[in-house]
């Protein structure tokens, strides 16, 4: 295990990299950005160190696509500003140079960091979380300081070759998720790390380092002082992946999910839900929060549902707002998603009750009706005793009389004829003699 104390000081970290060479890994420039190879040689010709690194080294060694391509230098953001006319620096927290190419292309090129000594530290306390975000250091330093093994592998563009610190080809050999340093202090750091670690797994079909377990046993209650903009933003990453249903699922059986959401009913009915929606869309379209948000309470808004199936809309309408309500404040979810999701839950109860009740042709010409009903039907796995209902819920929506034509459209709404009006400025005519 690498050990902690090794993150604590400003100085190098004892120690040599292992150098894998060209013919010994199967990266190749061919499958990196031609703009980022671009970025690549300029700061090696300009005489700086120009590494790719993170999750795109790691997915391009596994044999994925990586969906961007992240560089580090040992160039300070000033610098690489005067280097690339196509440059912005931003952050406050961690200040980085973000270079736009053509069709809103974006690349950050971060400059190496490392942990400052605590004789390095400012005086007043409140400035040490920035403070220590924009440290620069040593390629060795920096990647220390990252969160798993596997993320801290850089590739060389002056030799084409792969540069490890902390035995992260080791550990992607053995499809293992392993923390730098010691797991209780990296989880102290940054709880959010937990979370990343289970997402990880999944994503990779990758094997939890033991350590990270008894971690997690010891700081799961950490996560709970975490930011709400960040858990949301990791919840859906989990969403965009299609792994929310077995990450979750995981979270509950580390003992996690309590802290991560707290309130959260994850029967087995909720995680099979998310599950199969994730299986359901596996295809590169965009994630739909709302439909994520109802797929999550839609086990508990059905249970009460289920036995209350003569209640007005109104009180169904209430309902499903208490039920998601604390979920949405908390990660301040916006008005329209909280909507949206509200009305595919009211939608399932609709399909829940039955045909043949009073607004059922407005229900059924509504577009979202059937993105409802896809999503009532993933809940049918686990409930067959509402097959039926769903093969008639699907015919009625395919039916021609539910799909509004033109004609249609045009006698519920003739158009009325326009009252010819005086144009403004003209004054009024006046009257003749003779009138």
């Amino acid at each position: 295990m690498i050990e902690n104390e090794n993150l604590s000081f400003g100085a190098n970290p004892p120690g040599e990299p292992r150098i894998i060479p060209r013919d010994h890994h199967c990266l190749s420039r061919k499958q990196i950005d031609p703009d980022v190879v671009k970025v690549l040689y300029r700061l090696h010709r300009r005489g700086y160190l120009a590494y790719l690194v993170g999750g795109s080294v790691r997915d391009l060694l596994l044999g994925h696509q990586p969906k961007d391509f992240d560089i580090g230098t040992d160039a300070t953001p000033a610098q690489i500003r005067r280097l690339f006319r196509n440059c912005f620096l931003i952050g406050r927290r961690f200040r980085l140079a973000v270079l736009r190419f053509p069709g809103n292309k974006l690349v950050e090129v971060t400059t190496f960091r490392r942990h400052p000594g605590l004789d390095e530290m400012p005086e007043n306390s409140e400035e040490h979380f920035n403070f220590v975000q924009n440290v620069f250091g040593s390629p060795r330093q920096d990647a220390f300081r990252r969160d798993f093994t596997i993320n801290a592998l850089f590739y060389d563009i002056s030799n084409f070759s792969i540069v490890d610190h902390v035995g992260g080809m080791e550990d992607l050999e053995a499809r293992r998720i392993r923390v730098i340093g010691d797991p209780p202090v990296r989880f102290r750091e940054d709880p959010v790390r937990m979370l990343r670690a289970l997402e990880f797994a999944v994503r990779l079909d990758f094997a939890l380092d033991p350590a990270i377990g008894k971690g997690i046993d010891r700081c799961a209650s950490l996560i709970a002082a975490a930011s709400p903009a960040r858990i949301r933003e990791e919840l859906q990453g989990l969403f965009q992946h299609k792994i929310s249903g077995k990450v979750l699922r995981q979270a509950r059986e580390s003992g996690l999910l309590p802290h991560l959401l707290p309130g959260y009913q994850a029967d087995n009915d909720s995680l099979n839900l998310l599950q199969r929606m994730d299986e359901k869309t596996l295809s590169p379209q965009p994630f739909n929060e709302a439909f994520g948000v109802a797929a999550m309470f839609l086990s508990t808004f059905m249970a009460f549902c289920s036995a209350n199936l003569n209640l007005r809309i109104t009180e169904i309408l209430n309902k499903a707002n208490t039920i998601i309500d604390p979920y949405c404040r908390y990660f301040s979810v916006a008005k329209g998603i909280k909507h949206d999701a509200r009305e595919l839950l009211v939608s399932c109860y609709r399909f829940a009750r039955g045909p043949g009740l009073r607004g059922e042709k407005r229900f059924l010409r509504n577009p979202n009706t059937p993105f409802a009903l896809e999503l009532f039907s993933l809940w049918e796995k686990d409930h067959p005793e509402v097959a039926e209902q769903i093969a008639h819920w699907r015919q009625a929506i395919c039916s021609p009389e539910t799909k509004p034509t033109a004609e249609k459209i045009k006698a519920r709404h003739p158009r009325r004829s326009r009252r010819k009006q005086r144009p403004q400025g003209r004054p009024p005519r006046k009257p003749r003699p003779n009138e």
